[in-house]
């Protein structure tokens, strides 16, 4: 009688946390940044300040999809499962806030894009979209989106691992497999405007339908597809990408 209620906390904890740490900071880059959306670049914050705001952004973004993944590695814990849980956490997000580091250098470089003659800054959107396209439809893609889908074979991988390091090795890691699968929808943030609220929430329902609906490779595919056609568009329609065309009917959104 008493296991029935001990499983059920098992598997709905992890998945509250996660839920509620990520409701926080929609919040805070709702209410903080919600305004700025289609300011290009870096919003003229410097790397530590963009690395708090891109770890923030990733939190939001990221945990609701990771959620049930987490709460299959919990049932893998038997002591110490909440203290456990905060270091898979904190290692998986780490992945995220070192991928800070390249993202801060690229949004200079598309920042300086943007204030370049506006036909230049058309033909940089449709070479980010054209990347994030062409990526969404590769066999990598393929590979790191199936591991984040099913994830048993990671589970017993986890369980290997040997010593205090283990939550640590295993948020890292799957970390790792997110950043591979999800890093090209992330590109796209430079050309709808790294803070734009809008493109935020839809980028985070295509990751967690990519992530946990049936049809989650067809999204994938959909997605590289749109992206690829967007790619084209955006020269008759710099709009598109107000991060970097200057395009500023989206801000305020």
């Amino acid at each position: 009688m008493t296991a029935g209620p001990a499983t059920g906390r098992v598997r709905v904890a992890p998945v509250g946390l996660l839920l509620v740490v990520a409701a926080a900071a929609w919040v805070w880059t709702v209410t903080r940044w919600g305004g700025m959306s289609a300011m290009p670049g870096t919003m003229g914050l410097g790397p530590a300040a963009f690395l708090g705001v891109w770890t923030l952004m990733m939190t939001a973004m990221m945990l609701p999809a990771t959620a049930p993944v987490a709460a299959l590695y919990a049932r893998t814990i038997t002591v110490h499962r909440a203290a456990r849980m905060v270091v898979f956490t904190a290692a998986y997000l780490l992945v995220w806030a070192a991928a800070g580091l390249p993202a801060y250098a690229l949004a200079v470089g598309l920042g300086r894009a943007a204030r370049l003659p506006s036909a230049a800054g058309t033909a940089v959107a449709a070479a980010v979209f054209a990347v994030s396209g062409v990526y969404q439809l590769t066999p990598l893609k393929d590979r790191c989106l199936a591991r984040c889908r099913s994830p048993l074979g990671l589970m017993l991988r986890y369980a290997a691992y040997p010593g205090r390091s283990r939550d640590l090795r295993a948020g890292a890691h799957h970390g790792a497999y997110c950043l591979g699968c999800c890093w090209s929808l992330m590109v796209l943030l430079a050309a709808f405007g790294v803070m734009n609220v809008w493109a935020m929430v839809a980028l985070a329902a295509v990751i967690t339908a990519e992530k946990l609906a049936p049809a989650g490779r067809l999204v994938a595919r959909a997605v590289g597809i749109a992206s690829i056609a967007l790619a084209v568009a955006v020269f008759w329609f710099p709009s598109l990408a107000p991060g970097l065309t200057g395009g500023g009917g989206m801000t305020g959104m």
